[in-house]
């Protein structure tokens, strides 16, 4: 998400309907002028220390694009471990995050404006000419209009952009002659039939070759798409229409934007999760500023912003208004029901919120950005990425960390607004933690698992569009970017579309007038941005003062903010609401608790949908109190050393690696290899760790032999060709049944792709050294640095804290949804001589014990003292609402049961939704 743009105009002199070529010239003035707000606060940083860091995110791009065209190219994305490229169909299928893969290379379109940013014009121009050479657009292949749209269509007309520009300039780009705009009109009018519904939201996926509906196309049955999908267009098909002449395109994206807005929930203004496309029926009513929203708010204000408006604007402060009221519990943005928004939908939140505080620069409100802002911030250096989910007291829920660049996103634009030289720092640490944890040989790998350090075999195509443009542009000078990057917008996907769009080609009625709006607070309606002396009351403090608050609210147990309480509940000295974790069914004042709870009154209403949610919650982490955390394999050798970490199951007997030292040594394979009789090769494996094959005897039995000829480790590899953690849950392995207290050594699992890994590197280099942990460990910067270029050793080198975490750290609990979290002990083969896989257990992003979580306090006990600190509601408001009539009278308990019945389901439902 973002815009480098602005709002209109600067302070409070621009009309109210000033016009719109006024309006773009003006646009980017006004976060670029907050600059020179701050003169104090954090230390400020020189100019030869911002060029350095500047000049470092330059060395880590050409690291990953330069491998992306070394080792993957013409395929869509780069697999960084492997270092191969990902193509659709000859991997294993990873579910709906492989539709964004259409075999168009991908991350070389998503690239093409990277390269003008970044001042690489003649990479620029030979990255043109590659994708009018080899790019073809009309592959059957089945992929997500969403996707394809921001990515693909974003990154062509991102590059037309850029490309006319640096024409115009005289320099670079003189052959071109519109042929990139050719090819996004193109793939324009292919994503066109996926329109074809009676609501006008478009279907989610789409064969490119051919199209919708025919039996060939393999697509064209699907009943729902999320509001983001739908409402994440209006940019790219406005932009292809202003640019083509050719109308169809705005008109397509803007009834679609229509539809979405006219089946908003009135009475609270939010929008659901995902909608029927064809009824128009919210399918999941929850809402929130995260997945599956999130960038339809974006596009509503930046639609105003490029396109002039007014409409998109009034949608916008709408539901802007709604969100502040219902969903931002400062500093946290909480999922709640659009038909009860006052009730909490979930008790987590989602990486992609991380782009809201950029949002809110753009919008002009900036205590709430910077408040949230720093609390993402706490989690990060917690775990050293944002982890995909976390809970609402920082325990991390989903462990992936895919390289986001939404809080990288963020970070600009709070810098561009308030100049504060604390937000430089925390790009350091951003930069500084890509290279010290993520970086590999082959470019950069996705966190697997933040709580292990460990990789995935990924380096998705955003992480070039988005991230190297924020990092470059919060440390760029105006003078080190060819061109004045305030005179464009960026889109979701950070490609840049130029302003002067809005007065291009303007055939499109600007007014949607069925629309109705609701009043608000004229403060929502605010047509200028924001003065920025009014913003920042003359006090060059003013950020400080709002973070310091938040410095350790991740650290807390009991962050203010968390779950609403209303102010009557512990008026006069009444208790705390009764929570899942103390209930006793043979306690008779429990039980008249829960007859109450939905019966008396809203307050006791809302009690009893929050004991129903913890009660599943709590059901959901029983079953996984008896599952192990995933454990670490760390290559140490040449020419890895350390940087490439492979996620490993662990076992139920052995050495505990989270309680003893991590083994270090070289790997040996054993003979026989499946391990199941006495060791052919003792001399092989003596002082080693032994690599066994899955499969026909138990795996305590391979642990014993390769114990017996002196193994000082052992791992199993997955007979199964293809397994990999990354498309599979990963499992323990159990014993045999009988006493494995002989077993000393540690034994961790790898699946057969993660497995191969280490034996392609023993082919190729023979010795390999690897480290076996509960975490990643820090690398060896002495060896590295023979390795690295000077320009990487300046951020390598510098004293940094180990990666491994206290013991606190590691005992966070990961919160996944049941059917994530089921125990397996079915075998994988029928075979009865795999007894092995009878004996294993699944494990999907295993988590630690939660009983054993020494860091985070539940909310009750020792915090109920703080419940009368959180958000509150006006009882006046409840008593206003016509549509909401409490019973006095206490209802039977099987009543109470039904009325909830509906919100259990969603709930239900909600826990087992993925990203």
């Amino acid at each position: 998400m973002s815009e480098a743009g602005g709002g209109r105009g600067c302070g409070s002199s621009v009309p109210q309907r000033a016009p719109w070529s006024l309006v773009a010239a003006t646009a980017a003035f006004c976060l670029v002028s907050a600059t020179s707000v701050w003169t104090a606060g954090a230390a400020p940083m020189s100019r030869e220390e911002r060029q350095k860091l500047g000049n470092q995110v330059l060395e880590m791009f050409d690291h990953a694009y330069g491998n992306y065209m070394e080792h993957a190219y013409p395929a869509d994305e780069l697999m960084p471990l492997t270092c191969r490229g990902r193509v659709r169909g000859q991997e294993p299928s990873r579910g709906d995050v492989d539709d964004a893969l259409g075999k168009f290379s991908l991350t070389l379109i998503d690239s093409l404006d990277t390269l003008v940013v970044l001042n690489k014009t003649k990479e620029f121009e030979d990255a043109v000419r590659k994708v009018l050479r080899d790019v073809n657009l009309d592959n059957d292949v089945v992929v997500s209009v969403f996707e394809t749209n921001i990515r693909v269509l974003g990154g062509l007309l991102g590059g037309h952009s850029l490309a006319i520009m640096l024409k115009e300039k005289g320099e670079y780009m003189q052959w071109y002659n519109d042929e990139l705009l050719q090819m996004a009109k193109q793939l324009g009018y292919k994503l066109l039939p996926a329109f074809n519904t009676t609501s006008g939201l478009p279907y989610p996926r789409i064969n490119l070759k051919f199209g919708i509906r025919k039996p060939e196309a393999r697509t064209g049955t699907e009943t729902d798409t999320c509001t983001a999908c739908a409402g994440t267009l209006i940019l790219e098909f406005a932009a292809l229409s202003r640019f083509t002449g050719a109308t169809i395109f705005e008109e397509y994206a803007r009834k679609a934007l229509d539809f979405l807005w006219e089946k908003r929930q009135r009475s609270s203004n939010l929008v659901g999760v995902t909608i029927n496309i064809h009824t128009g029926d919210w399918v999941r009513k929850d809402s929130g500023v995260g997945a599956g929203i999130d960038s339809y708010y974006e596009y509503l204000l930046k639609a105003y912003v490029l396109l002039g408006d007014d409409s998109f604007l009034e949608r916008f402060n709408t539901h802007y208004d709604a969100i502040m009221r219902y969903i931002s519990q400062p500093p946290l943005l909480l999922d709640v029901h659009i038909h009860k928004p006052m009730l909490n939908a979930r008790t987590w939140m989602d990486a992609l919120l991380a782009f809201f505080p950029g949002l809110q620069v753009l919008k002009g409100d900036i205590r709430p950005a910077i408040e949230t802002h720093e609390m993402l911030y706490q989690v990060i250096k917690k775990h050293n990425f944002l982890p995909e989910a976390f809970t609402t007291d920082f325990r991390v829920h989903w462990a992936q960390h895919p390289l986001r660049p939404e809080f990288a996103e963020s970070t600009y634009f709070l810098y561009k607004a308030t100049g504060d030289p604390y937000y430089l720092e925390v790009g350091k640490t951003l930069i500084e933690n890509l290279n010290k944890y993520a970086r590999v040989p082959c470019g950069f790998a996705a966190m697997k698992d933040v709580r292990t350090g460990s990789h995935e075999d990924r380096m998705d195509s955003f992480f070039l569009a988005e991230m190297f443009k924020y990092l470059y542009l919060l440390f760029a000078d105006k003078e080190d970017i060819i061109f004045d990057i305030e005179d464009y917008i960026f889109t979701t996907e950070a490609h840049l579309l130029p302003l002067w769009l809005s007065t291009t080609n303007q055939s499109i009625s600007k007014k949607n007038t069925t629309s109705d709006y609701t009043e608000l607070d004229d403060s929502n309606f605010d047509w200028t941005c924001p003065n920025t002396q009014i913003l920042f009351p003359n006090d060059p403090l003013y950020a400080q003062s709002i973070r310091e608050p938040l410095k350790n609210v991740v650290d807390k147990s009991c962050p203010r903010g968390i779950i609403r309480v209303r102010e009557e509940s512990f008026r006069s000295g009444a208790k705390p609401p009764l929570r899942a974790r103390d209930f006793m069914a043979t306690n008779s004042e429990h039980l008249e608790i829960l007859k109450k709870m939905g019966a008396a009154s809203s307050i006791d209403a809302e009690d009893g949908l929050r004991f129903m949610q913890e009660m599943i919650e709590l059901s959901s982490q029983q079953q996984k109190e008896q599952q192990l955390p995933p454990r670490a394999v760390q290559i140490v050798s040449h020419p890895f050393f350390g940087r490439v970490v492979l996620t490993a199951g662990p076992a139920q007997f052995g050495l505990d690696l989270s309680k003893h030292k991590e083994t270090r040594g070289f790997v040996a394979s054993s003979k026989p290899y499946n391990g199941c009789s006495e060791l052919t090769n003792p001399e092989a494996v003596m002082g080693k760790i032994a690599l066994i094959q899955r499969g026909q005897c138990m795996f305590a039995e391979k642990a014993r032999n390769i114990q017996n000829a002196g193994a000082i480790g052992g791992i199993v590899i997955d007979d199964n060709e293809g397994s990999s953690s990354d498309t599979a849950p990963l499992f323990q392995m159990a014993g045999d049944g009988k006493d494995t207290d002989d077993i000393k050594i540690p034994m961790l699992f790898l699946f057969s792709k993660e497995g191969s890994i280490i034996l392609d590197a023993i082919r190729e280099y023979e010795e390999v050294e690897v480290l076996l942990s509960d975490k990643a460990k820090d690398r060896d910067p002495d060896m590295e640095s023979e390795e690295q270029p000077s320009s990487e050793n300046d951020s390598q080198d510098q004293s940094a804290e180990q990666i491994t975490p206290s013991s606190q750290e590691v005992d966070l609990v990961d919160q996944e949804s049941p059917e994530e979290s089921s125990l397996n002990s079915e075998p994988e083969s029928s075979s009865p001589a795999d007894t092995d896989n009878a004996a294993s257990v699944s494990a999907s992003e295993q988590n630690s014990n939660p009983m054993e979580n020494h860091e985070t306090t539940s909310l009750d006990g020792e915090c109920t003292d703080l419940d009368n600190q959180l958000q509150e509601q006006s009882e006046t408001e409840e008593d206003s609402n016509p549509n909401v009539s409490w019973g006095k009278k206490v209802q039977p308990i099987d009543s109470i049961l039904a009325d909830w019945n509906e919100d259990i389901e969603a709930f239900e439902m909600m826990e087992k939704d993925e990203l």
